[in-house]
């Protein structure tokens, strides 16, 4: 992340939590700092992504973890945005 945040689409913010969550099991204080989210917003990004079945919640850990179909959107998101990045 650059020094200056910039404004992020909703697409980002979720590859971002998206991308700290791959394969590993993190806890909601690490996202957040990793994110550079407030609590609320990432609370609500947390619960819509375990709507999608994005994310799976770890109770016994108190942790998150990207699920198969989360890794999957990532690597998507991450094609495209290497497809923007060449073309401008």
């Amino acid at each position: 992340m650059p020094k200056q945040l910039k404004h992020r689409s909703r697409s980002e913010i979720i590859a971002s939590i998206l991308e700290v969550t791959n394969g590993n099991k993190v806890r909601r204080t690490e996202i957040q700092y990793k994110t550079y989210l407030s609590y609320n917003i990432l609370t609500e990004y947390l619960m819509h992504l375990i709507q999608c079945d994005l994310l799976e919640y770890i109770e016994g850990e108190r942790a998150f973890k990207t699920t198969a179909k989360g890794m999957q959107v990532l690597m998507t998101y991450n094609k495209m945005e290497e497809l923007f990045v060449k073309s401008h």
